[in-house]
């Protein structure tokens, strides 16, 4: 079984952005979610994006002013974003999320996580160490946005199965089995290749990340926290550092 870094570099990046629906596609879906959460300007806010891949995210805002740190391991997504957000405001880093605060010297209007990174994560204790920078690294009024699926509550049988997209030059389907702590994800893909087709599979794991407890996690820094749909059956937090202190004051101001 690969780590994450290794499953995207060998199965999962080559066709991200295929099974995205396209650079444009997953632009639009990208930024009409920022906009159900944030709506209004952009224009002059920093932002973090963790795990931001080819851009999904990280090029709406950019679009609209906002200047951005994006933070992938895989150098492939990166190179992508690169390409495709040339002459905007981002900045591409490969790199772990947890070491974020070393490319952050100030406090951040919002800091994403985006699309089951959570997740790609190898424990709660990594987690829940995010989750205390994430805290750190908000400005008064900042928001902390993260979207992953809910995997406290096993698929069985066929449920396990999951059509993730086809056309007529590939195929991906994946297929989950659940352990105590972590999901196996066991990627298959068919590759057409003139007349035959290829095929390809990779697994790695995800946690099984309760949704509740990353909730509290945020609470108890402090940060006002709601939970809502997302894209694709993920569930969404949404978390907001104070813009006052319970005494009256400026919150946590650097």
């Amino acid at each position: 079984m690969n780590n994450v870094t290794d499953h995207y570099r060998t199965l999962l990046a080559p066709v991200y952005l295929w099974m995205a629906g396209g650079a444009e596609a997953a632009f639009a879906r990208g930024e009409s979610e920022l906009q159900a959460v944030l709506p209004g300007s952009w224009s002059g806010l920093t932002a973090l994006d963790l795990g931001a891949g080819f851009g999904m995210h990280s090029i709406p805002l950019a679009r609209r002013g906002c200047k951005v740190v994006a933070i992938d391991s895989s150098p492939l997504l990166l190179e992508e974003l690169r390409h495709l957000s040339a002459g905007l405001s981002i900045t591409a880093i490969e790199h772990d999320l947890a070491s974020f605060q070393r490319y952050t010297d100030h406090k951040l209007d919002l800091i994403l996580c985006m699309g089951d990174t959570l997740t790609h994560l190898p424990d709660r204790a990594t987690v829940d160490d995010l989750l205390l920078k994430v805290s750190e690294s908000l400005r008064p009024g900042g928001n902390f946005i993260a979207s992953f699926r809910d995997y406290t509550a096993p698929l069985v049988g066929l449920q396990r199965f999951i059509p993730v997209r086809s056309d007529t030059e590939r195929i991906m389907t994946c297929f989950l089995e659940y352990g105590a702590e972590h999901v196996e994800v066991h990627d298959l893909l068919h590759e057409r290749h003139g007349k035959d087709w290829q095929f390809k599979a990779s697994a790695y794991r995800k946690l099984r990340l309760d949704p509740g407890r990353v909730c509290a996690a945020l609470a108890s820094h402090g940060l006002s926290v709601r939970v809502e749909p997302g894209l694709s059956g993920m569930i969404r937090i949404v978390a907001e550092e104070p813009r006052f202190s319970s005494s009256g004051g400026p919150a946590r101001l650097s």
